[in-house]
Protein backbone atom coordinates (compact mmCIF):
# COMPACT_ATOMS: atom_id res chain seq x y z
CA UNK A 1 0.00 0.00 0.00
CA UNK A 2 2.91 2.50 0.08
CA UNK A 3 2.21 3.25 -3.57
CA UNK A 4 -1.35 4.33 -2.69
CA UNK A 5 -0.08 6.51 0.15
CA UNK A 6 2.27 8.25 -2.28
CA UNK A 7 -0.61 8.93 -4.64
CA UNK A 8 -2.76 10.30 -1.83
CA UNK A 9 -0.03 12.65 -0.65
CA UNK A 10 0.60 13.90 -4.20
CA UNK A 11 -3.12 14.60 -4.58
CA UNK A 12 -3.08 16.69 -1.43
CA UNK A 13 -0.25 18.81 -2.81
CA UNK A 14 -2.16 19.56 -6.01
CA UNK A 15 -3.23 23.18 -6.34
CA UNK A 16 -6.77 23.98 -5.24
CA UNK A 17 -8.61 25.22 -8.34
CA UNK A 18 -11.05 28.13 -8.13
CA UNK A 19 -14.34 26.44 -9.07
CA UNK A 20 -16.03 29.71 -10.00
CA UNK A 21 -13.27 30.56 -12.48
CA UNK A 22 -12.57 26.96 -13.58
CA UNK A 23 -15.96 26.43 -15.24
CA UNK A 24 -15.16 26.46 -19.00
CA UNK A 25 -17.64 29.18 -20.00
CA UNK A 26 -16.59 31.52 -17.20
CA UNK A 27 -12.90 30.84 -17.80
CA UNK A 28 -13.38 31.74 -21.49
CA UNK A 29 -15.19 34.97 -20.53
CA UNK A 30 -12.57 35.99 -17.98
CA UNK A 31 -9.68 35.12 -20.28
CA UNK A 32 -11.18 37.21 -23.09
CA UNK A 33 -11.88 40.12 -20.76
CA UNK A 34 -8.36 40.02 -19.35
CA UNK A 35 -7.01 40.81 -22.82
CA UNK A 36 -9.25 43.82 -23.62
CA UNK A 37 -10.32 47.04 -21.88
CA UNK A 38 -13.99 46.00 -22.09
CA UNK A 39 -16.26 43.96 -24.33
CA UNK A 40 -19.88 44.14 -25.35
CA UNK A 41 -22.29 41.28 -24.89
CA UNK A 42 -22.41 40.32 -28.58
CA UNK A 43 -18.62 40.14 -28.83
CA UNK A 44 -18.48 37.86 -25.78
CA UNK A 45 -21.28 35.71 -27.16
CA UNK A 46 -19.59 35.28 -30.55
CA UNK A 47 -16.12 34.74 -29.06
CA UNK A 48 -17.23 32.14 -26.48
CA UNK A 49 -19.95 30.42 -28.52
CA UNK A 50 -22.31 30.58 -25.53
CA UNK A 51 -26.02 31.12 -25.95
CA UNK A 52 -27.51 34.42 -24.76
CA UNK A 53 -29.01 32.70 -21.73
CA UNK A 54 -25.81 30.88 -20.75
CA UNK A 55 -23.67 33.99 -21.22
CA UNK A 56 -26.09 36.06 -19.17
CA UNK A 57 -26.11 33.46 -16.39
CA UNK A 58 -22.31 33.23 -16.28
CA UNK A 59 -21.96 37.02 -16.30
CA UNK A 60 -24.41 37.32 -13.40
CA UNK A 61 -22.39 34.83 -11.32
CA UNK A 62 -19.15 36.63 -12.14
CA UNK A 63 -20.70 40.01 -11.28
CA UNK A 64 -22.06 38.70 -7.96
CA UNK A 65 -18.54 37.51 -7.08
CA UNK A 66 -17.07 40.90 -7.99
CA UNK A 67 -15.01 39.55 -10.89
CA UNK A 68 -16.66 41.69 -13.58
CA UNK A 69 -18.61 44.93 -13.85
CA UNK A 70 -21.61 45.09 -16.13
CA UNK A 71 -22.79 48.38 -17.61
CA UNK A 72 -26.19 48.43 -19.31
CA UNK A 73 -27.23 51.47 -21.32
CA UNK A 74 -29.03 52.49 -24.47
CA UNK A 75 -27.17 53.61 -27.58
CA UNK A 76 -29.45 55.06 -30.26
CA UNK A 77 -32.44 53.47 -28.54
CA UNK A 78 -30.81 50.02 -28.57
CA UNK A 79 -29.69 48.26 -25.40
CA UNK A 80 -25.94 47.80 -25.06
CA UNK A 81 -24.29 45.71 -22.37
CA UNK A 82 -20.59 46.31 -21.76
CA UNK A 83 -18.54 44.07 -19.48
CA UNK A 84 -15.25 44.95 -17.80
CA UNK A 85 -13.08 42.64 -15.74
CA UNK A 86 -12.36 43.91 -12.21
CA UNK A 87 -8.94 43.89 -10.58
CA UNK A 88 -10.10 40.92 -8.47
CA UNK A 89 -11.26 39.15 -11.64
CA UNK A 90 -7.92 39.78 -13.32
CA UNK A 91 -6.03 38.48 -10.25
CA UNK A 92 -8.16 35.35 -9.88
CA UNK A 93 -7.92 34.57 -13.60
CA UNK A 94 -4.14 34.93 -13.57
CA UNK A 95 -3.90 32.81 -10.40
CA UNK A 96 -6.10 30.14 -12.00
CA UNK A 97 -3.85 29.90 -15.08
CA UNK A 98 -0.80 29.66 -12.78
CA UNK A 99 -2.48 26.83 -10.86
CA UNK A 100 -3.26 24.99 -14.10
CA UNK A 101 0.37 25.35 -15.18
CA UNK A 102 1.53 24.02 -11.79
CA UNK A 103 -0.86 21.09 -12.14
CA UNK A 104 0.50 20.35 -15.63
CA UNK A 105 4.08 20.55 -14.33
CA UNK A 106 3.24 18.12 -11.51
CA UNK A 107 1.69 15.71 -14.00
CA UNK A 108 4.76 15.87 -16.24
CA UNK A 109 7.09 15.29 -13.28
CA UNK A 110 5.01 12.37 -12.04
CA UNK A 111 4.92 10.85 -15.52
CA UNK A 112 8.68 11.19 -15.93
CA UNK A 113 9.29 9.64 -12.50
CA UNK A 114 6.95 6.76 -13.33
CA UNK A 115 8.66 6.14 -16.69
CA UNK A 116 12.09 6.23 -15.03
CA UNK A 117 10.95 3.73 -12.39
CA UNK A 118 9.56 1.41 -15.07
CA UNK A 119 12.77 1.60 -17.11
CA UNK A 120 14.82 0.88 -14.00
CA UNK A 121 12.62 -2.08 -13.08
CA UNK A 122 12.73 -3.41 -16.62
CA UNK A 123 16.52 -3.14 -16.83
CA UNK A 124 16.94 -4.98 -13.54
CA UNK A 125 14.84 -7.86 -14.87
CA UNK A 126 16.92 -8.22 -18.04
CA UNK A 127 19.83 -10.60 -17.46
CA UNK A 128 22.61 -11.05 -19.96
CA UNK A 129 22.90 -14.53 -21.45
Amino acid sequence: MPELEGRASSRRSMPELDRLVHEPGRLAILTLLSSVADADFLFLQRATGLTKGNLSSHLSKLEEAGLVRIDKRFVRKKPQTTVTISRLGRERTARHWEQLEALRDQAVSASQASQSARRSAASSRVRPA
